[in-house]
């Protein structure tokens, strides 16, 4: 018997699975940890937006925004407190429910929505800016290619894309994490326009990037 683990979650398979089911077992346990992470306040959640991302807003003019993996709102409801026409995309609908309620509250409007990233049914663009805090960097290798052709089919020639991902030294280390050769792919198919390095609560090397469409 082999165990499957994700974070906390363990799960066991009676024979010993092909690579393949192996990230799609590691794909759902994710799902599933992060559906139990909403019923309290999930780590990640820290109901702040990030200075990084205040001051690449700040320095300029709103347009159109959408927040990919949104959680409950925090960072939708910034851009729109600043001028943008922001839209907010996480499959979990429990996220999704206490960021409405937080944006009633915060007496702003936005789009929200229970949808999949890497297919965006109902969503399109152009949108000025794409955001992705913690997102990208956790989905398996098929997941990043489908997101990277939905990221392109919605973003205005020019647009940005900033992103927060934790980074791992290989290709064979499991996410979430962005790999060298992920780097490079993302070099060749964006323009690179600022790349600030940092570590998650001061352990786990982690970076903010913006990127743009050609």
């Amino acid at each position: 018997m082999k165990i499957v683990t994700y974070g906390s979650l363990e799960l066991p398979v009676l024979m010993k699975p092909s690579i393949t089911d192996e990230l799609l077992l590691r794909s759902f346990l994710r799902r599933i940890a992060f559906h139990l992470s909403y019923f309290r306040r999930p780590p990640w959640d820290s109901g702040l937006t990030p200075p990084e991302l205040l001051a690449f807003l700040k320095s300029h003019p709103p347009g159109r925004a959408i927040d990919l993996g949104c959680g409950t709102g925090t960072n939708v409801i910034t851009l729109a407190r600043l001028g943008w026409q922001a839209t907010g995309v996480d499959f979990i609908p429990r996220a999704i429910d206490q960021a409405c309620k937080k944006a009633k509250l915060a007496g702003v409007s936005a789009d929200l929505r229970v949808g999949d990233v890497t297919r965006l049914d109902g969503i399109d663009g152009p949108f000025d800016f794409v955001l992705d805090l913690g997102c990208f960097h956790g989905l398996t290798e098929k997941e990043k290619g489908d997101y990277l052709r939905q990221i392109d089919r919605i973003m205005a020639p020019g647009g940005a894309w900033f992103l927060y991902a934790f980074l791992r030294p290989g290709a064979n280390v499991s996410p979430p994490g962005l790999s060298p050769v992920d780097l490079e792919r993302l070099s060749a198919r964006f323009i690179l326009h600022s790349r600030t390095e940092g570590f998650e609560r001061g352990v786990r090397p982690s970076a903010y990037f913006v990127f743009q469409k050609p």
